[in-house]
């Protein structure tokens, strides 16, 4: 088998993967996120260690999912230094390859600190796009230096690009799921005022309104709080 072919069997086992993992009723966006590393860790040739960097605005970064401690004391590193491969395939470049970490000049701050805290030798990151001001890397690791050629990038950038859609699909669901179910709240509370006060569904609904306006509390919120007082109170 030549290598075109390895490479497209290898990507369309990466699409299956990732439409089955997307398509379990049960799997949320952390879910996704978490199994999406763990078969980066084995898809990508050379990898040993793999992690997600989440950055929003730049500055701030989270590890919301990793094979191992190194990808998150890796990301703690480029938060305390604002420096670092990851944070730059995030941001500024598609994919970021760090062959040997003890000679490359790119991020000294980082560099200093990732040799003296971890084993890792060898980075490579692929860009995330999630949404809006949100950005994120997929990033696999390993202990040796020059361990990631030609075929881990080609096949990192298909993982990242199918990763993109699917943490960002799993995420979608569960903001239009939270939407439902608030409007469902906001409805039920609606009910009760109205019942309660002989008031129509426009005046209930602007009841709820202030109290949201005069306690600084969201509307969402002040719904769920006097559906489950009523609840507490047996009815």
């Amino acid at each position: 088998m030549n290598e075109p072919s390895v490479v497209e069997a290898t990507h369309l086992r990466i699409a299956e993967l990732v439409q089955r993992l997307y398509s379990r009723p049960e799997a949320d966006s952390d879910t996704v996120i978490a199994e999406l590393a763990e078969h980066a860790a084995v898809e990508i040739p050379g990898a040993q260690y793999a992690g997600i960097t989440v950055t929003r605005n730049g500055k701030h970064i989270d590890t919301p999912a990793a094979t191992h401690m190194w990808p998150v004391l890796l990301d703690k590193v480029q938060q305390r230094h604002q420096e670092g491969p990851c944070l730059t395939a995030a941001w500024e470049e598609k994919t970021v390859h760090v062959a040997d970490l003890e000679i490359d000049e790119r991020f000294p701050r980082y560099r200093q600190d990732a040799l003296a805290e971890t084993p890792i030798r060898s980075i490579m990151a692929f860009q995330l796009f999630i949404a809006g001001e949100t950005m994120g890397a997929l990033n696999v690791y390993a202990e040796q230096p020059n361990v990631f050629g030609a075929e881990s990038r080609t096949l990192g950038l298909i993982f990242a690009a199918h990763s993109s859609v699917a943490w960002s699909s799993a995420r979608r669901d569960e903001q239009f799921k939270r939407a439902l179910a608030s409007r469902d709240t906001i409805g039920q509370a609606k009910g009760m005022i109205m019942e309660r006060y002989g008031v129509d569904a426009v005046q209930a609904f602007e009841v709820l309104r202030k109290l949201s306006q005069d306690s600084n509390v969201p509307l969402h919120r002040i719904a769920t709080d006097l559906v489950s007082r009523s609840h507490r109170n047996g009815g």
